[in-house]
């Protein structure tokens, strides 16, 4: 009996004002992966980021991104605004005293997550504006509690955190229609839309689609006023810090327009149509086919509504699509944009489809089978430790004061993973042994190059672990087994799926010669 009051609350709530509810179902679920979702996603969000800026702060340049440093021959076409946020942001930790690696990570994750609120809110309030209630109530729902969602509104991934400006200036622009300042609000978008090219190089396509869609629409005041607020944003947060840096302006720009002009064949190839069927499987079938109808729906039917949206995505997914270096994340910006226009489209061809008003069971079966399928994944992937075994080896090695140096063994392939040395709290450096250079080469280097024995051995894998340890011990014989570290279950499926996604158990082996010293 409690519980149907309960419900029957909600659904009160739900018809009197839907956009609280959603606010507070984004929150629950965004609050939830930052406490449970720690680790980093992709190679990109932690060792581009974190890693970079904490090594600033901490008086060396782990990447070689900088002048001056070792091996650093000049620009080298990365994004240094978004880490340098991060660099800040890590300055002020160590002012405060606040030095614990896993304890900044939540408050930054935190941070994350309160930025992604205005997704959720704007993506709504969009909705609303160009499709009605019912649409703009589906659509919230999604942007707040899509499996995807509050996984990487946590991360340390430029191609989401670049979303809310988008989100935002596109939000500007289509409710300037019927303003009179266009001038002020024009450059305002601009403003907020230059923020987003500084987090994301490739959002410039997103922006010029909206630029070409206000010169379509007539409203050339606003293209021209945007356009300026976009150059006086990147001018400011872009441009001058390569000044300061490198002695003239854009010269990270520059270098990586260059490095992937020429460089991405060095990456994962994809057909053309790649992209379709990632944003097919991100919104589930059958509602994804729902979504992507409504999308191309809803601009063929009232075309200069939707046009600030559907031209840019449109952009957008023709530029990646065409563009052989393909990997997932890349279109990432556009999901969000699919959800507010696709739901708005979609509900308005129910209005007219003669096919579902027979099938009402049916589509309420297929949103259904959607919400079982999204509540399962939202549960696991919500609360997964991403790279945990690789995180979690560091945090364990913490617990040693002035480690020199570390080695890792896999030669079971011709690499090793990198260490997120960011975890271990101090300065170590690392060696490998792999296929192509085996124990025997390790030990010729160590003695060679008069370096200190490994404080610690790390062997990653179980694969032929016995045959290795024994390899390993020949040379460095007096190592005793100190822990093992397992990755999360998704780390292991993904793993089971794709040999290529390297999450696997990590054996850490201490070098008792050294002993190095245990913190108590």
């Amino acid at each position: 009996m409690h519980a149907n009051k309960i419900v029957a609350g909600i659904n009160r709530e739900w018809k009197a004002n839907p956009l609280r509810i959603i606010i507070v179902l984004a929150i629950i679920t965004r609050l939830i992966a930052v406490i449970f979702s720690k680790g980093f996603g992709w190679f990109d969000d932690h060792f581009l980021i974190i890693e970079a800026s904490q090594s600033w702060v901490d008086g060396f340049d782990y990447n070689k991104w900088l002048p001056g440093s070792e091996g650093n021959t000049g620009p080298t076409g990365h994004n240094l605004f978004y880490t340098g946020i991060h660099y800040v942001l890590f300055k002020l930790f160590a002012f405060l005293g606040f030095d614990h690696p896993q304890g900044k990570m939540y408050i930054i994750r935190l941070l994350h997550a309160a930025l992604s609120m205005i997704v959720v809110i704007l993506g709504y309030r969009l909705t609303l504006k160009i499709g009605g209630q019912k649409a703009a109530g589906v659509s919230g729902l999604l942007l707040a509690v899509l499996w995807l969602f509050p996984f990487i509104s946590v991360r340390n991934l430029v191609e989401f955190t670049c979303v809310p400006f988008l989100l935002y200036g596109t939000w500007i622009l289509m409710n300037n229609e019927t303003k009179r300042n266009h001038f002020l609000q024009g450059l305002f978008a601009g403003l907020i839309l230059g923020i987003a090219f500084c987090m994301r190089f490739q959002s410039m396509i997103y922006i010029g689609g909206i630029g070409l869609g206000l010169l379509i629409l007539g409203r050339w005041k606003e293209a021209i006023t945007a356009g300026i607020g976009v150059i006086i944003t990147v001018f400011l947060l872009l441009a001058t810090i390569d000044i300061y840096i490198w002695g003239y302006p854009f010269a990270e720009l520059i270098e990586y327009i260059n490095y992937n002009m020429h460089s991405y064949a060095e990456y994962t190839i994809g057909p053309w149509y790649q992209y379709i069927l990632v944003l097919s499987m991100v919104f589930i079938p059958p509602v994804s086919f729902f979504l992507l109808f409504g999308f191309f729906y809803g601009f063929f039917k009232d075309w200069r509504k939707y046009l600030l949206i559907f031209l840019p995505v449109l952009l957008f997914l023709a530029f990646h699509s065409y563009y052989p270096n393909k990997q997932e994340r890349f279109i990432l910006p556009l999901v969000p944009f699919i959800i507010i226009a696709g739901t708005a489209g979609w509900y308005k061809f129910l209005q007219i489809s003669r096919f579902w008003a027979k099938r009402k069971i049916l589509h309420r079966f297929s949103w259904n089978f959607f919400w079982v399928i999204n509540i399962i994944l939202l549960l696991v992937i919500t609360t997964t430790y991403s790279k945990r075994a690789r995180v979690e080896s560091m945090c364990y090695l913490s617990k040693y004061q002035d480690i020199d140096n570390i080695l890792v063994e896999n030669s079971n392939k011709d690499g090793i993973n990198l260490l997120p040395m960011y975890y271990l709290g101090q300065r170590a450096g690392y060696a490998e042994i792999n296929n192509t250079r085996p124990a025997g080469k390790v030990a010729e280097w160590y003695a060679v190059n008069q370096i200190n024995a490994p404080d610690f051995i790390i062997f990653e894998g179980e694969k032929n672990i016995e045959n290795r340890l024994a390899e390993v011990k020949i040379i460095f014989p007096e190592i005793a087994y100190e822990a093992s570290i397992s990755p999360s279950i998704i780390d292991r499926i993904l793993f089971w799926l794709n040999p290529i996604n390297e999450n696997q158990n990590v054996y850490i082996y201490r070098n008792t010669q050294v002993r190095p010293h245990k913190i108590e």
